[in-house]
């Protein structure tokens, strides 16, 4: 079997026309040169150290890349949530101040409530000092007509 010029042993070449054609190398896919005088075959440098460090290093760019891209999308997530925590506290805040109002008509009907039962208490008074009043007429009425109080009965008497 020919060998490589590292020692790699090869598979044998199917064809004779294959010594002039490029062929592939079953196990890699990559093409195979038969051009060696001494009959071992080259193959294009598969590893090309400077090519694969920088292609490295442009995949961890990407991966730096995508991580910052994963971090950046993150932070917005957050400032998103904290967007929505303020409007649900503006919100609270918003129902807090309408509650209070409706507690504040709430006891501004109740004041209103206590002066109107005020107003009612006071016209009954003034009724019943009316009543006395006339009450007192009343008597100095008799008084004036008999000289007696007791000679004619008081209404409330009649009652």
């Amino acid at each position: 079997m020919p060998r490589q010029r590292d020692g790699a042993v090869t598979p044998p070449r199917l064809d004779v026309d294959a010594a002039t054609t490029r062929c592939h190398d079953s196990a890699s896919r990559r093409p195979r040169q038969h051009d060696a005088a001494d009959g071992t075959t080259t193959r294009p440098q598969q590893h090309d150290t400077a090519a694969m460090a920088a292609r490295e290093r442009e995949r961890e760019r990407e991966r730096e890349r995508e991580r910052e891209r994963e971090r950046e999308r993150e932070r917005e997530r957050e400032r998103e949530r904290e967007r929505e925590r303020e409007r649900e506290r503006e919100s609270e805040r918003k129902r807090e101040r309408e509650r209070e109002r409706e507690r504040e008509r709430e006891r501004e009907r109740e004041r209103e409530r206590e002066r109107e039962r005020e107003r009612y208490r006071e016209r009954e008074r003034e009724r019943e000092r009316e009543r006395e009043r006339e009450r007192e007429r009343e008597r100095e009425r008799v008084e004036e007509c008999d000289g007696s109080v007791r000679s004619r009965p008081t209404r409330n008497e009649l009652l």
